[in-house]
């Protein structure tokens, strides 16, 4: 048992100059050289403080000392007042060890005395304002608690958070601060000895004497060493000293009534799609720079930013690891880092040395026995962070070790209705016998295993050294596969719970709770397509519309495709392979690929017609009519789109009626007849409205947006275009976005607006690079441009673009170049390939251009608008002969 937090004090048990000036520099992270350079002093000024070589400083060389150190309050005094040579009295004789007083000024006659401080001094946190505050208020309410137990992982930050509330409510506690250290195998007179002694008294009726009913501060520091000894001992304090607070920090609970458990849980790290360029307003990211400025001068450069954000997310935010991995960094780039450390976070080990980690902030001894006034000078071993995790793993019953390892193969937030599934009995598979994780996961938290955060049902994670540590020993176990099988079924089930969802009102919840188990989709389905490719099958099918509306259409259609030829899946339900060959063709169609897989969507089609699924049936004739489009057979597409209209009706289903309309409305386009789109249109709003279907509503007015934009009104057409574009951004489905904005940029670039039209054009091209497919292409001749390095619609869309802002700006010959480029687009719509022929047409007045927009139009069924007439007037005469 060690009371004393530091080894160095004065004769008269006061802390010098020397040890508060060292103290507070290496708890700011500074060399004595930083320190001299920010202070503006001689660095053998610094040098000789330390060494207390300088004992009459001047003023003014402490206060610039105490700036550059940002000391404020109680710690500004007491450094001051050591250079003046006061402070704190010492100790009473009867005491058993000193204090480390780090405040206690002179007073007046006016003022009572500040209270004692015998804590090392705070230091600088990040991340932690909420705590502190909450735990300030907690601990100087009139009502608050007697006992706080900060309770969390070895190097999750409790000491230093308790020391810095500490420090904080002093002002509150004008018997006394003061703080113990627990040492291993201390026995309950050790510990009620340090207690008092600390508090400077030799006996409990001293103490209760001395309080006299005010109000003082314990803080015990590393109670799991000593676990029954201090809850005597603080059981015994509080019943005999009412004005008694104590704050007390380890690795479980003291177990006392009343008791207030505060579990310390890691800094917030960045998630996987944070911006880049915010990544300093994450604590775990300010804390990794801070601690990596004490090693190199340089700051992460923007190359070494992904791999800053990749790092604190595999060290899951934990203080300690974050900078011991920063340490590191003094050697090694960040990319070599992750690299190299990535896959090994729970070997990373605190130095040997425990004199690097002066007074509290010394590596905890987990195993050690030794006893003595000094147990942490015994201390010479390298403690890992699977050391740390260890030690609260051992104090878990083995019921409460296997559900952590169960829990362990979840990968990101999951809900409590999850842990259940995951954790019901092997032999009771449809969950009749109901096991309640809620006692399961409170004993998580009280041992800081598990991280509880925000307000919905997906709050809860295991810690990631905590995840670590637990798959390591459920492989260990020869158990990981099963429990990797558990949770592809346990996700599957939920896949298919919520994919009913992803059609309707809804969506945007149902999209959001499928991106928060993105991690753990994707892990179950790699692993499930070996191990059981069953459940693979059936994870995947329910995937498609999610995997549609988040661009991962290519990935997507491999999964399926796989699966479907998995000979192992091949007596699969039949329905269950209808919906998931019909996925694979509806993906086909984000990245056009239509072409591939027209007989798998009739196919699909023919399953649910024979086994009389009607809403199966319905969708198949939806994506048949997609796919039918896409390569040109208008009229076999609409006789799709009409048949399901036909089908919905008989069936009075609304939402239906609503995609048959959407689909027929292109079809009146194509035809030429736009007052009968927009009739179409006004259907699929009122029919998307009365079914809760937003995103159907959306689509409509990307549609009527390209209406108004054929009939020549540019700025209804542009209002409609941005108002589904931000409605799109919400809902996701990027595919139909990038069209959408393209629509936009041709109504701006037809209405002369270029600086609008060019910024569309970035970001179409931007967003297709990104999105689509990498796939050969042959590059016509007549064009070098990189812009047509990539395929898809997309690049008509442009080249489109490109052509109208040529023709904007009078250049002729290269509107022409992009309008070819635009019409020899495999990828393009029927309708995107007539406007750009018929832009070709204007640009050149070839004859030989007129005659492949004829063919073009009797092959598509197209009619050109009145306008698009009035635009070839002159050449149409000079041929002798009317164009379709």
């Amino acid at each position: 048992m060690t009371p004393d937090h530091d080894r160095s004090r004065s004769p008269a048990g006061r802390t010098t100059l020397p040890e508060l000036l060292r103290g507070h520099r290496r708890a700011a992270g500074l060399t004595q050289a930083e320190l001299a350079s920010r202070a503006g002093v001689g660095v053998r000024t610094v040098r000789d403080l330390e060494r207390g070589r300088s004992i009459r400083p001047q003023r003014t060389t402490v206060e610039l000392l105490a700036g550059a150190l940002a000391l404020t309050g109680t710690s500004r005094a007491a450094f001051l007042a050591a250079a003046r040579g006061t402070g704190a009295e010492p100790a009473p004789p009867g005491a058993t060890s000193t204090t480390f007083a780090v405040s206690g000024n002179a007073t007046t006659a006016d003022a009572p005395p500040d209270p004692s401080v015998a804590l090392p001094p705070p230091v600088a946190l990040i991340g932690r304002e909420r705590d502190l505050t909450e735990l300030a208020g907690m601990l100087t309410a009139d009502r608050g608690p007697r006992l706080v137990s900060l309770v969390g992982l070895a190097g999750v930050g409790k000491t230093a958070l308790a020391t810095s509330v500490a420090h904080l409510v002093a002002a509150d506690h004008p018997a006394g601060v003061a703080g113990v250290l627990v040492g291993e195998g201390s026995d309950g007179p050790d510990v009620l000895a340090a207690s008092m002694s600390v508090l400077g008294v030799a006996r409990l009726s001293e103490l209760v004497a001395l309080l006299a009913g005010r109000p003082a501060l314990l803080v015990m520091d590393a109670v799991e060493r000593a676990p029954g000894p201090v809850a005597a001992t603080v059981h015994r304090l509080i019943g005999a000293l009412p004005s008694l607070r104590v704050l007390v920090t380890g690795r479980h609970p003291v177990g006392l009534p009343g008791e207030r458990v505060w579990p310390v849980a890691p800094l917030d790290v960045p998630p996987p799609e944070a911006e880049h360029g915010g990544l300093e307003s994450w604590p775990a990211v300010a804390l990794f720079t801070a601690r990596l400025a004490q090693v190199r001068r340089e700051p992460p450069t923007p190359a070494e930013v992904p791999a800053l954000a990749a790092l604190v997310r595999r060290l899951g935010g934990l203080p300690l690891a974050i900078e011991l991995m920063a340490a590191r960094g003094r050697l090694l780039d960040l990319t070599e880092l992750l690299d190299r450390y990535g896959d090994r976070v729970l070997d990373l080990a605190t130095p040997a040395d425990t004199s690097a980690h002066p007074g509290w902030d010394a590596p905890e001894a987990l195993d050690s026995r030794t006893g003595g006034p000094d147990t942490r000078a015994a201390v010479t071993v390298a403690v890992t962070l699977r050391d740390a995790v260890a030690f609260s793993y051992r104090l878990l019953a083995p019921d409460e070790r296997a559900a952590l390892r169960q829990l362990a193969v979840f990968g990101n937030r999951w809900s409590v209705e999850l842990a259940e599934e995951m954790l019901a009995d092997e032999a009771d598979r449809d969950g009749t016998v109901a096991i309640d994780p809620v006692p399961l996961l409170d004993r998580f938290v009280e041992l800081g295993l598990l991280s509880v955060r925000g307000t919905g049902s997906f709050r809860f994670r295991l810690l990631d050294a905590v995840r670590e540590y637990a798959v390591e020993q459920a492989a260990g176990g020869g158990e990981l596969t099963c429990i990797r099988r558990r949770h592809a079924e346990v996700v599957a089930r939920l896949v298919a719970r919520t994919a009913t969802d992803l059609v309707g009102p809804r969506l945007p919840e149902a999209v959001r709770r499928l991106d928060e188990m993105s991690s753990d989709i994707s892990s179950s389905l790699t692993h499930a397509a070996t191990d059981d490719p069953l459940t693979a099958l059936r994870l995947a099918a329910c995937l498609t519309r999610w995997w549609r509306f988040r661009g991962r259409d290519v990935a997507g259609r491999q999964w399926l495709r796989r699966l479907l030829a998995d000979p192992r899946t091949a007596d699969a339900d039949p329905l269950l392979r209808g919906w998931a060959t019909l996925g694979v063709a509806r993906l086909a169609a984000e990245h056009g690929a239509g072409a591939e897989e027209l007989s798998t969507a009739r196919a699909a089609l023919d399953t649910f017609r024979q086994a009389g699924d009607v809403t199966g049936e319905l969708e198949a004739r939806n994506v048949l009519g997609t796919l039918l489009t896409s390569v040109g057979r208008q009229d076999e597409a609409r006789e799709q789109a009409e048949a399901l209209l036909r089908l919905a009706a008989r069936n009075g289903r609304t939402r239906d009626l609503a995609v048959a309309q959407n689909s027929l409305a292109w079809h009146e386009i194509r035809a030429g007849d736009l007052a009968a789109a927009r009739r179409r249109l006004a259907a699929v709003d009122r029919l998307a409205a009365e079914s809760g279907e937003q995103r159907l509503r959306v689509l409509g007015w990307a549609n009527r947006a390209e209406v108004a934009r054929l009939e020549g009104w540019y700025a209804d057409a542009i209002d409609r275009g941005q108002r589904a574009i931000a409605a799109l951004s919400e809902l996701g489905d990027p595919g139909r976005r990038r069209r959408v904005l393209g629509t936009v940029g041709l109504a701006l670039a037809q209405d002369g607006r270029v600086a609008e039209a060019t910024e569309v054009l970035t970001e179409l091209r931007a967003g297709g690079a990104e999105a689509l497919p990498a796939r050969p292409t042959v590059p016509r001749p007549r064009s070098d441009d990189a812009a047509l390095a990539w395929g898809g619609p997309e690049v008509g869309l442009c080249a489109l673009i490109e052509g109208n802002l040529a023709l904007h700006r009078g250049d002729r010959e290269l509107a022409a170049e992009w309008f070819a480029a635009a019409a020899d687009n495999a990828g393009q719509d029927r309708r995107d390939v007539v406007e750009a022929l018929v832009g070709l047409a204007a640009s050149t007045a070839d004859p030989a251009v007129l005659d492949r927009l004829d063919r073009v139009c009797v092959e598509s069924g197209v009619r050109l608008l009145p306008q698009e007439t009035g635009l070839l007037y002159a050449l149409i005469a000079a041929r002798g002969g009317p164009t379709r």
